[in-house]
C-alpha cells in the first residue's frame, strides 16, 4: 500500500488505524501508523495528511504539527475541534482542518436517548436496589408525552431526533444557530431559546463549543427551564455553567445527564458525582462499536478526495485565516 517517491518529497499520511485495515485507500501515498505513541513513525516533516489519534492525550496528538512543514490536511475523529483551533496558527498557511462531522451521530444519538430514558425511569436508582438486594417499585415519568427541547440541530441533533420520533412525544422543539426549515419543520434561532426553554420538558445539548455557546448554559438559561425538567448534555462540558447546575439540581428543581463535564475528567471530589437526580457517563457518547467501521470509512473517503486532488468534506477551518469558514 505504501508508495516510495525517489525524489524524497513529502507525501507520508499518518493514520491512527493500521493502514492495511482501511480498505480502498488511494494509491501514490505513503501511509504510516501513528497513535500518539512516544515514537513518531516517520519524519513529520514529510507529512501532507495529518489524522489526529482519537480520545488521546491532546498535548501528545498536537506535538507533532509544530514540525509538520508540508501539512495541508489535518482530520480529526472527532466533531468538535476546539482542541485543534489553538494550534492553528502554527500551520502552514491554507492547511485545512476537517471535522468527523456524521462519524458519531448514531453512537451519540444513541447515548442521548439512552441518557433521557434513564434519567425519566430512575433506572439509576434500580441499579443501587439491585446492589442492595431491595426491590423498589417505583412510579417515574415516562418519555412519552413530553416536549423536547434540542439545542444544536446539526446532524447529532437530527439523529437525535431520529431516535425520539417513535417514543410519542408531546413534540420535539429545534434550535441552532440560524433559523431554517427542515422536513420535519423548522428550527429556531438561538435568539429564541430564552422563549422555548419554559416549555421543555427534556432539554438535549448537541451544540458545538464556540465562543457563543461557551457558558450558554449558565443561571439564566437554567431559571428558564420548567420545574422538573431534565438538563441532558452530549455535547462539551464547558456549555454549562456547572456551579449554576449545581446549584439548580441540589436545590431538586432541575435534573441531569451529563455524558461531559467541566472539569473534565470530572475530579472524584467534585460534588457532582454525589448531586441529587444527576446521571454522570466519562464522555462516551463516541466510543463504540459504530465508531471503528464509520472511522475507516471517513478516512478513506476523505483520502480519496485528497488524492484526487478534488475538495474535502467537512472543513472547519484553515491555518490562513484562524477561523471558522
Amino acid at each position: 500500500m505504501a508508495t516510495a517517491d525517489p525524489h524524497g518529497s513529502p507525501h507520508d499520511v499518518w493514520l491512527p488505524i493500521p493502514p492495511e485495515e482501511i480498505d480502498g485507500l488511494p494509491t501514490g501515498l505513503n501511509y504510516v501508523h501513528w497513535d500518539a505513541g512516544p515514537e513518531y513513525p516517520a519524519d513529520p516533516a514529510r507529512c501532507v495528511f495529518y489524522a489526529v489519534p482519537y480520545m488521546k492525550d491532546v498535548a501528545v496528538s498536537l506535538r507533532p504539527l509544530a514540525r509538520m512543514s508540508a501539512l495541508r490536511v489535518v482530520q480529526t475523529l472527532t466533531a468538535g475541534v476546539e482542541h485543534i483551533l489553538p494550534a492553528l496558527g502554527q500551520l502552514p498557511p491554507g492547511t485545512r482542518l476537517c471535522n468527523a462531522r456524521g462519524l458519531h451521530d448514531a453512537s451519540t444519538a444513541e447515548l442521548a436517548l439512552t441518557l433521557i430514558l434513564a434519567a425519566l425511569r430512575g433506572v439509576p436508582d434500580f441499579v443501587r436496589a439491585q446492589d442492595a438486594g431491595e426491590w423498589r417499585p417505583a412510579f417515574r415519568p415516562a418519555l412519552a408525552d413530553r416536549s423536547v427541547l434540542i439545542v444544536g440541530y446539526g446532524s447529532i441533533g437530527s439523529a437525535i431526533e431520529d431516535r425520539l420520533t417513535p417514543f410519542e412525544c408531546a413534540r420535539v422543539t429545534r434550535l441552532a444557530r440560524t433559523a431554517r426549515e427542515t422536513v420535519r419543520g423548522p428550527v429556531h434561532p438561538l435568539s429564541a431559546l430564552g422563549d422555548l426553554l419554559p416549555d421543555a420538558d427534556v432539554v438535549v445539548l448537541a451544540t458545538p463549543l464556540t465562543e457563543d455557546t461557551r457558558g450558554l448554559v449558565g443561571r439564566d438559561f437554567l431559571a428558564r427551564m420548567k420545574d422538573g425538567a431534565l438538563l441532558v448534555n452530549v455535547a462539551r462540558g464547558k456549555v454549562v455553567d456547572t456551579a449554576a447546575l449545581l446549584a439548580e439540581v441540589t436545590s431538586g428543581r432541575l435534573r441531569a445527564a451529563l455524558d461531559v463535564t467541566d472539569p473534565e475528567p470530572l475530579p472524584a471530589e467534585h460534588p457532582l458525582w454525589r448531586a441529587p437526580g444527576v446521571l454522570i457517563t466519562p464522555h462516551v457518547g463516541g466510543p463504540s462499536s459504530a465508531f471503528l467501521p464509520r472511522a475507516k470509512r471517513l478516512l478513506r473517503d476523505q483520502l480519496t478526495l485528497f488524492a484526487a486532488g478534488r475538495p474535502l468534506r467537512n472543513t472547519v477551518a484553515t491555518a490562513e485565516r484562524n477561523a471558522p469558514e
